[in-house]
């Protein structure tokens, strides 16, 4: 398993496959998703926060992404996930943890304590690996569409 910085211009084809890929199991479709504004949100962020945005790579392969930012909430600098991915035969394997020890590491050095990402209420999947490592809902967002969740960097030690 190899970690590797995400390049807009190398990569293009699999991250948006991937973000793609995550809309319809969030919501059932991907019919909101834009790629052209996707690509350029990347873009700009992963020029912002470089090893926030990042293939999880198994034998050259790309299996997994992680894209990670750092906020303004409510008067407080926080970590942000924006994207935890893997390809659904690598769901439920282990990896997530992975992807999710790089995450609490990349807060760490942002320097925040706090870290915040929204899920879909229907993503059991990722509901159960989200409460699993220690996260809590605070609210309901976008009309009831998502849940936002937070989670302490310190509890991930």
């Amino acid at each position: 398993m190899d970690l590797q910085k995400i390049d807009v211009d190398k990569h293009r084809e699999i991250i948006v496959s991937f973000r793609r890929d995550s809309f319809r199991v969030s919501f059932g479709t991907n019919r909101d998703f834009d790629e052209k504004e996707y690509v350029r949100w990347v873009e700009k962020q992963s020029d912002l926060f470089p090893d926030g945005f990042i293939l999880l790579m198994e034998e050259g392969v790309p299996i997994g992404q992680l894209e990670l930012t750092v906020k303004d909430y409510e008067d407080s600098k926080i970590g942000y996930v924006n994207l935890y991915y893997l390809i659904p035969e690598r769901r439920g394997s282990g990896m997530g943890n992975k992807l999710h020890q790089y995450a609490l590491q990349f807060f760490r050095n942002q320097g925040v304590s706090e870290y915040h990402l929204r899920v879909s209420p229907s993503n059991r999947q990722a509901l159960g690996f989200y409460h699993r490592n220690g996260m809590t809902v605070l609210k309901r967002e976008l009309d009831g569409k998502v849940l936002r969740m937070m989670g302490r960097v310190e509890d991930g030690l």
